[in-house]
Order: structure tokens, then C-alpha cells, then sequence
């Protein structure tokens, strides 16, 4: 899995969260959203330092360990709370499937499973074991309000 498909108008958004423990979080995003991690499997990781996780050929998240390489913006981990006004969003397909598996990860649920009026879709809210906070959504329009 090495390759990446690019957005058909030049932008594919590539969001990267710092982690306590790549390995972990990249098993907890792969159960609950049905990734594939970059390498054969979860446990091949870039030294438990980076992965990314892809659904098909398409690049949907990344991770990388605080305090590692020096990267600007991924060292002090305890500088600031982790996310705060950020919302990892996903759009899912297979919305029951993902709260399904949110409820086998025993995942802390923010706000459980609704309907959006406004997208007129459903959501769940969630935090990840960092702390992220992680919306999973079905499509737009697909509940009837």
C-alpha cells in the first residue's frame, strides 16, 4: 500500500495528529474506521514514531509520536491541550457498522449516536485515547428529519 490517489482538483486534505502511542492509536483508527495501515500490518510502524492510515488508496489520516524528529508543533506535549477547537470528522458509509465498533473499542462516547437537522445526517462523538475528539457522520441528507 504505497500509493495515494490524488483529489481529481489538486487538493486532498491529509490531516496528522500527535500521539502518545502511534502503535495504539493506529489500531484504535484502523477498528473503528476500517483502515489499512501503510505497512503489512499495524504493528509496522515507523519505529511506533509515524504512520499513516489509508481506506483503498486514499490517505485519511496520519499519525506521529510527541517529542520525536524534533518537528515543529509535535514537541511539549503538555505545552496545551491536545485539539482544543479541532474535530477530526469523518464521513462514513457505514454509520451503525463504526458505532458498532466504537461500542467494542469501549470508546468514550462525547455524545451518542443523533441526527444533525441541520446536515440531516447522523453523528456520533467521540474521544480518541489521546483525547482527540472524533465525529463520525453518516452522509449528508441520508435521515429524514
Amino acid at each position: 500500500m504505497g500509493g495515494m490517489s490524488r483529489s481529481k482538483r489538486g487538493v486532498s486534505p491529509q490531516p496528522l495528529i500527535a500521539v502518545r502511542d502511534v502503535l495504539r492509536s493506529t489500531r484504535w483508527y484502523c477498528s473503528l474506521l476500517g483502515l489499512q495501515p501503510l505497512g503489512e500490518s499495524v504493528e509496522d510502524t515507523h519505529g511506533n514514531v509515524y504512520n499513516r492510515l489509508f481506506l483503498d488508496e486514499q490517505l485519511v489520516l496520519q499519525l506521529h509520536a510527541w517529542e520525536d524528529e524534533e518537528h515543529p508543533n509535535l514537541m511539549d506535549e503538555n505545552d496545551s491541550q491536545h485539539g482544543h477547537g479541532v474535530l477530526l470528522w469523518f464521513a462514513v458509509e457505514d454509520f451503525d457498522a463504526v458505532v458498532a465498533r466504537a461500542r467494542k473499542l469501549k470508546a468514550e462516547v462525547v455524545e451518542e449516536p443523533h441526527v444533525n437537522a441541520a446536515a440531516r445526517h447522523h453523528e456520533m462523538w467521540l474521544r480518541d485515547p489521546d483525547g482527540y475528539l472524533v465525529v463520525v457522520a453518516s452522509p449528508d441528507g441520508e435521515a429524514r428529519v
